[in-house]
């Protein structure tokens, strides 16, 4: 016999009874949990990237060392000047080569041309070097404002390509603001309009480490004006290499809040065009800035979607590349968070078919819980989303993965169920009672997340609603869902929740067992006896007792 709840002031017990969901509390609460989702994993998809020594290959290959899975970097760097000194592969700077650093110091500060090339070759060489113990030892021999004066030199363009490459190296490193410090972001930003391809290269290489670095170095970059003449490298005969260097610094670019000033659209036109590319680095980076766009400026779900970029977005739901796939299903979380009028943009390009094929498949459990986000934004949204989910058959694999995946994952996918029943008809609710939604559901009451719980609850409450409506055509006058969670052993987990320190939870578990299952606890004298006897519950047929099944199909419960 479960035990009998407290028994609340009439008052408290009045204050209960409320609607059943807050839609502007839903979309907060979706929106936050968003923001909290991007804070925390800083979206995988910022890094910088070292360039190495030239190897007789025809394209020198960045280091990956400090690049996270779930992306990749320009795979190719800039191509090598055809006047370089030295083709011999990477090195490591040995302690002899900087107990020679105060000659090339001494060179680097000369007036002669000669020994200025000499000696930054030799600081790029011995940048190769990935140990932040070398990098240290040359900022403290004070150089890198000699590098960036070397920028300046345009009628030494090897001279601007080896100081371009040395400060890159630096900017890959820990020690990135020195880089933005020391005066050579305008002259980077000047050198991508240079005549020489090879230096435009080299300084959006540099460029883009510096804004991968921290806030401030970014807003360095785009306060001197570099997202124009960045946008102008994009070129129909740029290589494939160049056109993956120019993808990623931009989409670093965006990554953040933009300023007013930063016009949106011009990005955009790039960047709508770049998510058809099939390359796998161009289209992971351009779909990264995209995403960033989303919330980097105001109204920047709306810009996305102007540009008319939600249709590819969907379509790469499809693709086989995790790298792929992570970008474009956390722009679409996005999108999804946005007002009825973007959510309905995502349910016309069949973006919930995609999700159930996808739900339904062996991925990393960062793309099931995106995905699961996306379905519980749009199940939040109307019952006519709600229909969407339905038809699209996608509340059976949200069911399977309550059952059988991770916590976290098990969390996002009570999220997406709990929000369709909150707010779902009757027939809706039906329906996701046949697929097996109660048991799973008051499991999820056992979670920490109180707006979860209080979100379940609400999911509950439509359920017992709506099966107060269908007990009247039934003999036994019970209601199915209410038996059910008796039945299940699922009782026991509401009463569970009034020991919570949680006020609106507590109010709303007592109105519950109030008026479902006042003659379990029947036994409190302080408490109304139920019209009900125990015998009547304890008499139901099993038929009875079990929740009713559609007669119709899921495209024709609404």
């Amino acid at each position: 016999m479960p035990r009998a709840p407290r028994r609340p002031s009439e008052e408290t017990r009045l204050a209960a009874y409320k609607p059943g969901v807050d839609v502007a509390r839903s979309r907060r609460r979706r929106e936050d949990r968003l923001l909290a989702v991007r804070r925390r994993n800083r979206d995988a998809g910022l890094f910088k990237c070292r360039r190495d020594e030239p190897t007789p290959a025809p394209a020198a290959t960045p280091s990956q060392a400090d690049v996270p899975a779930t992306t990749s970097p320009p795979s190719s760097g800039p191509s090598s000047p055809p006047s370089s000194p030295h083709a011999e592969g990477p090195r490591t700077a040995t302690d002899p080569e900087l107990e020679g650093l105060s000659e090339m110091v001494e060179k680097i500060w000369s007036e002669d041309i000669t020994s200025q090339l000499e000696a930054t070759v030799q600081f790029r060489k011995l940048l190769s070097d990935e140990k932040n113990s070398t990098v240290i030892k040359i900022i403290r021999a004070d150089v890198l404002p000699r590098f960036a004066d070397f920028l300046s030199r345009h009628e030494l363009p090897q001279l601007q390509m080896e100081a371009a490459w040395v400060l890159t190296n630096i900017a890959a490193s820990d020690y990135t603001l020195l880089v933005a410090e020391c005066g050579a972001v305008p002259r980077l930003v000047e050198l991508l309009g240079s005549p020489n391809a090879n230096i435009r290269h080299q300084a959006t290489w540099a460029l883009g480490n510096i804004a991968a670095d921290m806030p401030s170095c970014r807003e360095t970059v785009l306060d001197h004006g570099a997202v124009t003449p960045l946008l102008a490298q994009f070129r129909e005969d740029m290589k494939v290499p160049v056109l993956r260097t120019a993808t990623w610094a931009l989409s670093n670019l965006c990554f953040g809040k933009l300023p007013a000033e930063v016009k949106v659209k011009p990005i955009l036109e790039i960047v709508s065009q770049l998510i058809h590319s099939v390359d796998e680095k161009i289209l992971a980076d351009a779909c990264w800035a995209l995403c960033y766009i989303c919330d980097g400026v105001s109204d920047g779900i709306q810009h996305v979607l102007g540009a008319g970029a939600c249709p590819q977005l969907v379509n790469l739901l499809m693709h086989g590349s995790v790298s792929i796939l992570l970008p474009v299903i956390t722009a679409l979380a996005r999108i999804s968070s946005g007002d009825d009028a973007q959510v309905q943009v995502l349910v016309e390009n069949g973006t919930l078919n995609c999700l159930a094929q996808l739900l339904a498949r062996n991925y990393p459990k960062s793309i099931k819980k995106q995905a699961c986000l996306i379905v519980s934004n749009i199940a939040t949204s109307s019952k006519d989303h709600i229909q969407a989910v339905i038809d699209a058959d996608v509340i059976s694999p949200l069911i399977f993965l309550l059952k059988s995946s991770e916590a976290d994952i098990k969390q996002e996918a009570a999220w997406a169920l709990s929000n369709a029943a909150s707010g779902g008809s009757s027939d809706q609710i039906q329906y996701l009672v046949s697929r097996g939604c109660l048991e799973p559901l008051c499991n999820a009451l056992t979670y920490q997340d109180a707006d979860l719980v209080y979100t379940c609850l609400e999911g509950l409450q439509n359920i017992l609603e709506a099966g107060e409506v269908g007990k009247q055509g039934q003999e036994s006058g019970v209601n199915p869902y209410a038996q059910f969670i008796l039945e299940c052993g699922c009782l026991d987990k509401l009463e569970d929740l009034q020991e919570v320190d949680d006020d609106t939870i507590y109010k709303l578990v007592m109105k519950l067992l109030e008026s479902y299952w006042e003659e379990e606890v029947s036994d409190d004298p302080d408490l109304p006896a139920s019209n009900d006897s125990a015998e009547t519950v304890e008499t139901v047929s099993e038929d009875a007792a079990q929740p009713t099944e559609p007669s119709a199909s899921a495209n024709e419960t609404e």
